[in-house]
């Protein structure tokens, strides 16, 4: 199954349960569940922020600034396509993070990120 090569190989999350039809992952202490569904193809849009092209729908997780780092490099050495490349969005204004966007083998987007200053995760 491609979603246990991806998530569970590439991203490093934990298998918990599954059966022939779908899978637990521990994705950073958060629960996401890849269950298959033949012939299913993803409808993505794309907003503008910050100058990029940002994947709607998408989901993200927020994670320490070592461990965004660490899957971005892992990423990036594994050949990771990305629709937005690990960067600093927002540079020197409200809300400065650390973000990167990439598709999984299902077609959905995912975004990963980041704040030296945790402080600045809803600021406005």
């Amino acid at each position: 199954m491609l979603a246990r090569e991806f998530y569970g190989g590439l991203m490093g999350c934990p298998e918990g349960r599954s059966s022939d039809e779908w899978i637990d992952f521990d994705l950073y202490g958060h629960q996401i569940v890849a269950h298959l569904k033949a012939g299913h193809e993803a409808d993505l849009h794309h907003n503008a922020v910050d100058s990029h092209a940002v994947p709607v729908p998408h989901f993200g997780v927020i994670l320490e600034m070592g461990q965004w780092e660490a899957l971005a490099e892992r990423l990036q050495a594994a050949g990771q396509k990305f629709v937005i490349e690990p960067y600093v969005r927002f540079k020197g204004q409200a809300g400065e993070q650390a973000t990167m966007f990439f598709i999984d083998p299902s077609g959905n987007a995912l975004e990963f990120k980041s704040f030296a200053d945790m402080s600045q995760l809803f600021a406005k």
